[in-house]
């Protein structure tokens, strides 16, 4: 069985490019901290993403750096020829699923903490029963 699920952050914008045949292909990193410490602080790895098709497009669109997703897909590692002739491997995620985890704010939105911040306190003089 080949599964992997990640949620992270990702470390930058997702790239988003199409095939000589038209198919959509969206790359993309994402961070994940590890659950354990070491002295005293976490480390973060970093893996390659590779959405295709339809979920390419949606996560071009919705997705942007710092934002959180929860992916699940396949681990694949594929190898070329650099320019110098040297071979080299790469590994990667190949999505089957992507869950946009931030909230969506739009332009003039206020973001959620300053939206609770406003809020005044009721008393029970003001309730109505």
């Amino acid at each position: 069985m080949n599964k992997v699920i990640l949620i992270g952050n990702l470390s930058k914008d997702p790239e988003l490019s199409t095939t000589t045949s038209g198919i959509s292909v969206c790359k993309f990193d994402i961070a994940v901290q590890r659950r354990f410490e070491t002295n005293g602080e976490r480390e973060t790895d970093f893996f390659k993403i590779i959405a295709w098709r339809g979920l390419a497009d949606n996560c071009s669109k919705f997705l942007s750096k710092g934002k959180k997703a929860a992916v699940v897909g396949s681990l694949q590692t594929r190898s070329y020829e650099d320019k110098d002739g040297n071979k080299r491997y790469v590994t990667e995620i190949v999505a089957d699923e992507v869950e946009f985890l931030s909230p969506k704010q739009e332009q003039g939105e206020i973001p959620q903490s300053k939206a609770w911040a406003s809020l005044k306190p009721v008393t029970d003089d003001d309730l109505p029963f």
